[in-house]
């Protein structure tokens, strides 16, 4: 068990409605409250120049295992004390369902 000191409550993008211009006002809908460890990753990586999704995060947040609805890392958001993350990429280290390990980028 991980454990953890941080409360995230992770969202997923919805459609929304449309305003008078016709486009879509996207809302977020609740997928899992998570509580788990906050960590800085930095924004500079020796592997910056391989434009990889680990070099871009800005913060890794690692919590128990869990079973959460399929989604696309990209409709994905991540809330955490008033500040919000993209989600890159959501990893389950070997498969072995012991934890999560989400890669962020701080965007508010």
């Amino acid at each position: 068990m991980i454990g953890g000191n941080t409360q995230a409550k992770l969202q997923k993008r919805t459609a929304g409605e449309k305003n008078v211009l016709g486009e879509s006002e996207h809302t977020w809908a609740p997928v899992a409250d998570l509580l788990g460890w906050l960590d800085y990753t930095g924004e500079v990586s020796e592997y910056e120049k391989y434009k990889t999704k680990l070099a871009e995060s800005t913060h890794v947040f690692i919590c128990d295992y869990q079973v959460l609805e399929a989604a696309d890392p990209h409709d994905l958001r991540m809330a955490i004390g008033g500040v919000e993350f993209d989600v890159l990429y959501i990893d389950d280290p070997m498969a072995l369902h012991e934890q999560l390990e989400f890669y962020l980028k701080k965007v508010g």
